[in-house]
C-alpha cells in the first residue's frame, strides 16, 4: 500500500535531549527506549513497545502489575505519579533495595 510508513514498534524521532542506548526517551506523548545513542535533535530510533529492564528508585518495593512512572530529573522509575510521566507496568517484582525493574511500556493512544 502506498501510504504505509512503518510497523510502529520502533519510531524514528528527533531526540528531545542527548540520550544513550537503553535510555528512556519522552517526546510529548511518545514514551520509549532508545535503540542507540543520539545527540539532542538528532534522529534516534525508539522502541515504543516491549518489556525493558529500567533503573528504579533503590529504596522502592514494586509488585508485579504496579503502575510505574518516570522521574525525568532522577532518571529513575518510581510509583509516584505527581510530577512524573506514566511509563508502564511492572512485569516483575523488585525488592527494596534493588537497582532495576522490568517494565512493560504503556502504549499511548
Amino acid at each position: 500500500m502506498k501510504n504505509f510508513i512503518q510497523c510502529g514498534e520502533n519510531l524514528t524521532i528527533p531526540a528531545p535531549a542527548a540520550v544513550l542506548s537503553g535510555g528512556v526517551v519522552i517526546a510529548g506523548s511518545i514514551i520509549g527506549v532508545a535503540n542507540g545513542d543520539a545527540e539532542s535533535g538528532a534522529d534516534v530510533d525508539v522502541a515504543v513497545e516491549g518489556v525493558f529492564d529500567l533503573p528504579k528508585v533503590s529504596a522502592l518495593a514494586i509488585a508485579v502489575g504496579d503502575l510505574l512512572y518516570w522521574d525525568a530529573t532522577a532518571k529513575l522509575v518510581t510509583k509516584t505519579a505527581t510530577g512524573n510521566t506514566k511509563i508502564g507496568v511492572a512485569t516483575t517484582a523488585a525488592a527494596n533495595p534493588s537497582a532495576s525493574v522490568n517494565v512493560r511500556l504503556v502504549p499511548v493512544i
